[in-house]
């Protein structure tokens, strides 16, 4: 009898079927009653901390933002500066470099023509101090007053040509008092500087009242005349 048992034929396959699967429900329940209940003191807390690290943590990653920003915005301003001066400068100097290179061409071609000159100038004294009157003779007179006369000639054509190049030679180039003493004649004050509109019209009328008098006196003697007529 004993060999003949079987504990398969006393389990329900039904029941254990239904039984597995609620035993498991029971233990979800469990898990989310654990995850719905309210947060303690502790946790609320721990978050807080949590948030006052993160926004410190944004605040000190802006601030390194904002330097970041002012030290571009700084670089940026200095570029522009550098462009902008640079640009300037060039033009500035490029202009100044043509100036001057004309300037000094000028002064330069000047200075050559002023030496022309004054080695003509020099020359032409030289051959005027060279006539010696005490050397000729009565049978050279003749040709050597005609040779000085020439040179005398040569040298004056000489010397108007260079009061035509250089102004200086004539003294018309005006002077530091002949500068001043125009200054002072431009900036002499004249009667309408000095006197108001109410100063002219009495001055006026004490210089034009005699003859108004006068004309007055003569207009009354007239009438007079005519009506004694």
């Amino acid at each position: 009898m004993a060999s003949d048992y079987d504990p398969a034929e006393f389990v329900d396959g039904d029941f254990e079927a239904h039984r597995k699967p609620g035993s498991g429900g029971v233990s979800g329940q469990g898990t989310a009653g654990t995850a719905g209940r309210a947060p303690s003191r502790e946790e609320v807390d721990s978050r807080v901390v949590d948030a006052q690290q993160k926004l410190a943590e944004l605040k000190r990653a802006q601030e390194e933002l904002e330097r970041e920003r002012a030290a571009l915005e700084e670089t940026r301003r200095r570029q522009m500066e550098f462009q902008t001066g640079r640009q300037e400068m060039v033009q500035n100097l490029t202009r100044g470099v043509g100036l001057l290179e004309e300037a000094e061409f000028g002064a330069r071609r000047d200075a050559e023509q002023m030496a022309k000159v004054l080695a003509e100038l020099k020359e032409a004294l030289t051959k005027v101090q060279g006539i010696r009157e005490e050397a000729w003779t009565k049978d050279s007179f003749p040709v050597e007053l005609t040779r000085a006369l020439t040179t005398l000639e040569n040298a004056r054509m000489e010397w108007n040509s260079a009061r035509l190049k250089f102004p200086v030679l004539s003294g018309t180039l005006p002077t530091a008092e002949a500068a001043n003493a125009a200054g002072a004649e431009a900036r002499r004050p004249t009667l309408f500087d000095t006197y108001t509109f109410g100063d002219l019209c009495r001055v006026g009328f004490a210089l034009t009242w005699p003859l108004a008098g006068i004309a007055l006196l003569a207009l009354v003697a007239l009438l007079t005349f005519l009506l004694r007529r």
